[in-house]
């Protein structure tokens, strides 16, 4: 039911957004150059890797060495506005369609996470990531991430097709109202470096 359901709805999602979806790819080449779309190896149910779609918010700006320029400098306003509309995630209606997420899920995190989960928090894996997900519509970035893990694991013991409604509801209405978003200084999110107390048992 839930891939019958995400199927439907992405598929109808893309139809009847595609409009706002060239507008949106206009104005990240114009603002932002080319390519339009950002694309990143991220894992999904198990853990397996698969390619993730969204439309580029952050310049491709490099220091003198070759590295990337800090997110502050990356990070231009129209960037800001992308992400805190959300319309950058609109791509990852793709992947739902593909079959490599869901519309309600975890977020898919970046690879090198992988080995800093400890075993509950790992178990967000057990599920397909989402486009949004029980974490997003309580707190999205300006929570914790241990809190976040706490959000995506309750999810994965408690989820069922009228939570997933319940979510989708939440989000539209979270973008809509803009709530829970803070890019302070143009800084994104903090990089996830293990929980504390996992850290005290390694040492």
């Amino acid at each position: 039911m839930k891939r019958t359901f995400d199927f439907l709805i992405s598929g109808i999602a893309l139809l009847l957004l595609s409009p706002i979806i060239l507008i949106t790819a206009l104005s990240v080449r114009s603002k932002l150059g080319s390519p339009v779309i950002f694309r990143q190896i991220r894992p999904g149910l198990n853990g397996e890797l698969f390619e993730m779609y969204k439309f580029r918010s952050m310049l491709d700006a490099l220091d003198g060495s070759g590295a990337a320029l800090p997110d502050t400098q990356r990070l231009t306003p129209f960037g800001v506005k992308l992400r805190a509309t959300s319309l950058d995630e609109l791509p990852g209606l793709i992947n739902v369609l593909k079959g490599d997420m869901s519309l309600v899920g975890p977020r898919p995190l970046l690879v090198e996470y992988l080995p800093l989960y400890n075993m509950e928090q790992a178990r967000r894996h057990e599920v397909k990531p989402g486009i949004t997900g029980w974490a997003q519509v309580n707190g999205r970035n300006t929570i914790t991430w241990e809190d976040k893990f706490d959000f995506d694991v309750w999810y994965v013991e408690n989820k069922s097709f009228i939570l997933d409604i319940k979510i989708l509801i939440m989000t539209i209405k979270k973008v809509i109202i803009k709530q829970d978003i803070n890019f302070t200084n143009n800084k994104t999110e903090d990089y996830f470096k293990g929980t504390d107390s996992d850290k005290s048992n390694n040492e």
